[in-house]
């Protein structure tokens, strides 16, 4: 005989899953594409080990959220290439009886909320949409610390994601801070707010052709002073043109950023010294397809 009050209780928790669950679809997380798209999860909703933060995209001119440095980096790296057309980060595994039966199946127990011990909707850190010689495809991929890899409990977790990606058909990988170049994601990291100089109230009057000949003289400035460094460029650029002080870093930034200049990003960039450019794309509305 059945015991009505678990049985009842049973399924008010099911009823408060799902309302839970409903009600993050109707505020439109996890769900979309492009700027239309909410992470299913947010800064609030975690409490993250690593350092949260959120950022607002270039390609994708929305806010993204990051729980940990690792995504953070990784965001950059996806961010900067030219393959990567959408990201979408926080990526929910729904339906939740999905993943429910594939632990099932491998008899792991399904992650649960550690307060009310009710299954939660899993999540990937990143959805990248790629496009590849005109062919479009989604991947999916989980950023974890290589020494985490060595905890059972994520494993199990990871396994059901390969699955629940597999049987979807969409590539799933782990990535780790070994496949992560932390000093180019630092360098991107250290331009990315620079790609409208419009935002920049020194810049916000200028007409775009008398933009693009302040920014052909700072290329200039780069190429005939191979001994000075960024920082005196910037100074002598301010200085010849009456601009704030600050001014001339922040167009160098914006040259970077923007891929109008190709600079090795493998190696920290230091403005206290010369950095020398790898290439020029001198067609600026062809800046957003080279790399």
């Amino acid at each position: 005989m059945l015991d009505n009050k678990l049985f009842g209780g049973e399924i008010l928790a099911k009823r408060s899953r799902k309302n839970s669950i409903d009600k993050k679809l109707k505020e439109g997380r996890g769900i979309g594409a492009g700027i239309d798209y909410k992470p299913w999860l947010v800064i609030q909703d975690v409490s993250s080990l690593g350092r949260s933060t959120r950022l607002k995209g270039i390609k994708i001119p929305r806010q993204y959220e990051f729980l940990s440095d690792l995504e953070k980096n990784y965001f950059y790296l996806l961010e900067f290439s030219d393959y990567v057309v959408d990201i979408r980060e926080q990526y929910p595994l729904l339906p939740l009886e999905d993943t429910l039966l594939i632990a099932d199946e491998l008899g792991i127990i399904h992650p649960r909320n550690p307060q009310t011990n009710e299954p939660i909707v899993m999540s990937t850190d990143f959805v990248v949409t790629m496009k590849n010689d005109g062919n479009i495809k989604d991947h999916a991929r989980t950023v974890k610390m290589k020494k985490e890899l060595s905890n059972e409990r994520i494993l199990e977790k990871f396994e059901i994601e390969r699955v629940y990606w597999e049987r979807h058909q969409i590539d799933w990988g782990i990535v780790t801070e070994e496949e992560i170049n932390k000093t180019t994601a630092q360098n991107i990291g250290f331009v990315h707010s620079y790609k409208e100089l419009t935002n920049f109230e020194d810049f916000k009057a200028f007409p775009e052709i008398e933009m693009e000949d302040l920014l052909t003289d700072y290329i200039n400035r780069m190429l005939r002073t191979s001994s000075n460094s960024i920082r005196t460029i910037s100074k002598e650029f301010e200085r010849d043109f009456g601009l704030n002080a600050g001014s001339g870093l922040t167009i160098f930034k914006h040259l970077i950023i923007s891929k109008i200049i190709d600079v090795n990003l493998k190696v920290k960039l230091d403005i206290n010294e010369n950095i020398p450019i790898e290439a020029i794309y001198k067609d600026f509305s062809l800046k957003e397809s080279v790399i």
